[in-house]
């Protein structure tokens, strides 16, 4: 047998599980040596992907970012999942909800490339996330950098350990159409100060799609001895990144966005040197050096959606990273090349392909963003959201591995429509 085809038929084998009698599925043989950037494009395929969702036909969905609906597949995965856990009882949570855990840690961690140690499962990106800024060390006078395109969640954070323990916080403004990625590294570091202990940055920044230079931030901020926290609830799952490469020392992320997986379920890597020195939210029984387990002592939760976890890398494994990352990044630019030098148009999110991927943020001069997103649901059935920020002033779009051609093409038209 050919190497070629060798590989292909292992890949394919690999997939022939139970849970995937999907048109998904048995699309793939027809795609296998298709490269990603090819198939972004082949709408047929798509269409097939579109099948395994069920779609509310009343509006085009176009705000996919708050939560992914999960692909049918994994929905009634869910289900079965549901069903044991209420069959078993205190039986499964006694004897089998700890390991099962542990296991699905472990794919998780496969999926970001790290170390099944550093990875614990949380309940979203704002646990993950609070939990390294309330569990540091903090003393009067200590600060910390974050950007005030940061999620609210955490900026509210810094200001209660500000409130609390003394902190200074310091805020930047990340520019929307950056010259290089050395402008947006020195924003930062001109923040930095001898007594900076936590920067805090968003691998992508979730109002405007904006995908910064991690790697090159943490370097920098190594450099001067500061911690770096990076906020990637919009990556796992929305594009291919290797946690080891971005030399980070915290991340968080919600499952529940790009991977697909049922809404409670998050992400936090945590570095070897930070596990021991990290206080969790609450008192654990874990005690033992460098188990970073002590920080996801949450009580009974709902276990049957951590569960799910593994279905959905399984059905994000099947349809294949490079292949999604893609597809959401041909339909951002799809619509925002359309668009980008139109009068009254204005496009928060970088053209450059390294700068973004599926999400982008499109405003109009003269009407508010709430309003534009108001109109778009009122006149022409798209369902986004609007942002009305101090810097990022638009609506956000977010399609999905489900979204049509035909779909951006009505939105396009609103755009236009409403613009002149």
């Amino acid at each position: 047998m050919k190497k070629r085809d060798f590989i292909k038929t292992l890949s394919l084998a690999a997939l022939a599980t139970p849970l995937y009698g999907s048109v998904l599925h048995s699309s793939l043989e027809e795609v296998v040596s298709t490269t990603a950037t090819n198939l972004a494009s082949n709408e047929d395929f798509w269409l097939k992907v579109r099948s395994d969702y069920k779609l509310k036909s009343d509006y085009i969905n176009l705000e996919s970012g708050y939560y992914n609906i999960i692909p049918t597949p994994t929905l009634e995965a869910l289900h079965k999942h549901i069903n044991m856990v209420n069959y078993e009882g205190s039986y499964y949570m006694r004897t089998k909800r700890v390991n099962d855990k542990k296991r699905m840690a472990a794919k998780l961690a496969a999926i970001i490339k790290s170390p099944t140690k550093n990875v614990v499962i949380t309940r979203n990106t704002t646990e993950s996330l609070d939990l390294v800024i309330k569990g540091m060390n903090w003393k009067s006078g200590d600060e910390a950098v974050f950007a005030i395109q940061d999620y609210g969640a955490m900026r509210m954070m810094f200001e209660q350990v500000a409130n609390r323990f003394g902190v200074v916080n310091k805020i930047v403004s990340v520019p929307n159409h950056p010259k290089s990625d050395e402008e947006i590294v020195e924003l930062y570091a001109n923040a930095i100060t001898p007594k900076t202990r936590l920067l805090m940055v968003c691998h992508m920044i979730n109002i405007s799609g904006h995908i910064l230079p991690i790697k090159k931030i943490c370097q920098m901020a190594h450099s001067k001895g500061v911690k770096v926290m990076v906020d990637g609830a919009h990556c796992v799952g929305h594009f291919e990144f290797d946690i080891k490469e971005l030399e980070c020392d915290y991340y968080g992320s919600s499952l529940h966005k790009w991977l697909a997986v049922p809404l409670g379920t998050g992400l936090l890597y945590v570095a070897d040197e930070h596990i021991d020195t990290t206080w969790p939210i609450f008192a654990s029984h874990t005690k033992e050096s460098g188990n970073i387990a002590k920080l996801n002592h949450t009580g009974t939760n709902p276990v049957y959606h951590d569960l799910s976890i593994e279905d959905a890398i399984d059905y994000y494994n099947m349809l294949g990273g490079a292949r999604k990352e893609a597809r959401l990044r041909y339909l951002q630019e799809y619509w925002t090349k359309q668009v980008r030098d139109l009068p009254k148009i204005i496009l928060n999110t970088p053209k450059e392909s390294h700068r973004a991927c599926g999400i982008a943020n499109v405003g109009i001069e003269g009407i508010i963003p709430t309003d534009l997103a108001k109109r778009l649901m009122d006149e022409y059935k798209i369902f986004t959201v609007g942002i009305n920020g101090k810097v990022v002033r638009g609506c956000r779009i977010t399609p999905n591995v489900f979204t049509t051609i035909e779909e951006l093409d009505v939105f396009v038209a609103a755009l236009k429509e409403m613009a002149a």
